[in-house]
């Protein structure tokens, strides 16, 4: 990264366009590449993309010489009409760790160490732990969101256990006198309020809620996302 670069931003590797031809059992997505190859790429996504992985849209794949990599491929990006959308959800976590460091979340300034993939119990972790050299500290876990209805981004896009999950468990930190963040990543740029997607998951919707009323804070960004590089763009409005 260069002095001119802003800090906070993640640079993409170099990325091949071309058109979607299917995604399919979650983690695969056939690409046609301009350059005429067709190829399977790899999805880093586990959720079901829905409004973000309609085939015949122009996406961006890179590419990775690893010879222990069956896949060479990984989906990156896709075009949608009214913005770019990062479907790679192994980017919020970096982003969000990132974006502390250099000051971009307002609600997470100040603190002196993160640490990721920090343990919570036997059989949990949350994505991060954040420490000041007086003691304070918080535990922030991150979601990625790319469902956008009408201007209102949504998460999830499909039943998750596993985030209800996290709710409790972070519920449960505040409880013992612990200060606890629900982060929501929008990788996108054409949102303009978040809610939960209770029309997929009620459950979590309600969870969510409950979590709040409780002292789970709640903070939503979305990005400015480029082809060369994305980063933390600013605060989105929620309503629960």
């Amino acid at each position: 990264m260069t002095k001119e670069e802003n800090k906070g931003d993640i640079r993409w590797p170099p990325l091949f366009s071309g058109t979607l031809v299917k995604r399919y059992k979650r983690f695969l997505a056939d690409i046609l590449l301009d350059n005429g190859d067709a190829v399977t790429a790899h999805c880093p996504n586990s959720g079901s993309m829905k409004s973000c992985s309609l085939p015949g849209q122009k996406v961006y794949a890179s590419f990775h010489d690893n010879p222990k990599r069956k896949l060479k491929y990984t989906w990156e990006l896709i075009e949608m009409p009214t913005s770019l959308v990062g479907v790679n959800t192994n980017i919020p976590n970096r982003l969000v760790k990132t974006a502390i460091e250099n000051s971009k979340i307002k609600q997470l300034k100040g603190y002196d160490t993160i640490t990721p993939e920090v343990k919570v119990n036997t059989h949990s972790r949350l994505d991060l732990y954040l420490q000041k050299k007086n003691g304070s500290s918080c535990y922030v876990e991150v979601k990625n969101c790319t469902l956008i209805e009408d201007g209102r981004a949504s998460f999830p896009d499909a039943v998750t256990t596993r985030g209800f999950k996290h709710l409790v468990e972070l519920q449960m930190l505040v409880k013992a006198g612990h200060r606890s963040v629900m982060f929501f990543l929008i990788q996108r740029m054409d949102a303009r309020e978040f809610s939960p997607a209770d029309h997929i998951d009620p459950d979590y919707g309600r969870e969510l809620r409950k979590a709040h009323k409780k002292g789970v804070e709640i903070c939503v960004y979305d990005v400015d996302i480029n082809l060369k590089r994305i980063a933390i763009q600013g605060e989105v409005p929620f309503s629960l």
